[in-house]
């Protein structure tokens, strides 16, 4: 099997940093709650790892009142993601890591820069204490598992017979047309469907949840858990936004699924006193 971060150059800083973390000194996000949770399950963290992308995402002409996908800026999006979580998956596998728990995903727009926004992945690498029955805990792709559920999540998962792929995802950046004059009027004090834009928000959605579908079917994945549908607006205006769909890919481990009985657990303060 090829290489799949041969491409991927990692700057000095980080080549460093995680030399140092190969010294039995690991680094993480979790909560002390997660980072034992996730210890139960079987797994140790050995490194907080990110990946970064500083993106110039373009323009794209569209028509005022038209529904219409911006085919171009969906791409700009999706490429710049994809750049930063290969990134902090090729940190994951620099550090011999299994896999990437609670993954996050963050976009910031910079002010030196028009239409310049930074995209980040982050998450904590962990190895696992044994491999499972399928041999490795790594994807059909050879690449760390990513997941964004949290410690007690992903610890629920593990208990219940079934692993994370892959952090799957799709975007569709779509312009929602705007209403003619007349027809802004005829509304006026009536209770009516705008149709024209529950049909632009209702295929949005749709393009970005197929494609958040396709990726998991390429990691032969079971199901999609933890998926949430976005709608991010960024800088381009009430009718130009981006929907987003992310969620978890599963695989099962074992043919029966034992879910541990949750136990009722009482609090033993008052008012944050004992």
């Amino acid at each position: 099997m090829t290489d799949p971060f041969s491409g991927i150059s990692l700057p000095a800083d980080a080549r460093a940093r995680l030399a140092d973390g190969k010294k039995n000194l690991f680094t993480s996000d979790l909560s002390v709650n997660e980072f034992l949770l996730v210890k139960q399950a079987g797994f140790r963290p050995v490194g907080l790892v990110l990946g970064s992308s500083v993106y110039h995402v373009g323009i794209q002409a569209r028509r005022w009142g038209k529904n219409m996908e911006l085919d171009k800026l969906s791409g700009a999006m999706y490429h710049a993601r994809e750049l930063a979580m290969t990134r902090m998956e090729a940190e994951a596998d620099a550090l011999g890591a299994d896999g990437i728990v609670g993954v996050r995903l963050e976009i910031e727009f910079k002010e030196y820069g028009n239409d310049l926004a930074e995209f980040v992945a982050i998450g904590t690498a962990v190895v696992g204490d044994e491999p499972p029955a399928t041999g490795t805990w790594r994807n059909n792709k050879g690449l760390p598992f990513t997941s964004d559920l949290s410690g007690q999540d992903f610890w629920t998962l593990i208990q219940s017979g079934y692993a994370p792929l892959g952090l799957v995802m799709g975007t569709c950046v779509y312009h929602i047309a705007h209403q003619g004059m007349m027809s802004s009027l005829n509304n006026i004090g009536a209770n009516v469907e705008i149709t024209q834009f529950t049909e632009a928000l209702y295929d949005a959605r749709e393009l970005a949840m197929g494609r958040m579908q396709t990726e998991a079917e390429t990691l032969a994945a079971e199901g999609i858990v933890g998926v949430q549908l976005l709608s991010l607006p960024h800088r381009w205006g009430g009718h130009t936004t981006e929907f987003f769909a992310i969620g978890s890919a599963v695989r099962s481990l074992r043919p029966d699924h034992v879910i541990a009985t949750p136990s009722l657990v009482l609090p033993l303060t008052d008012g944050g006193r004992w």
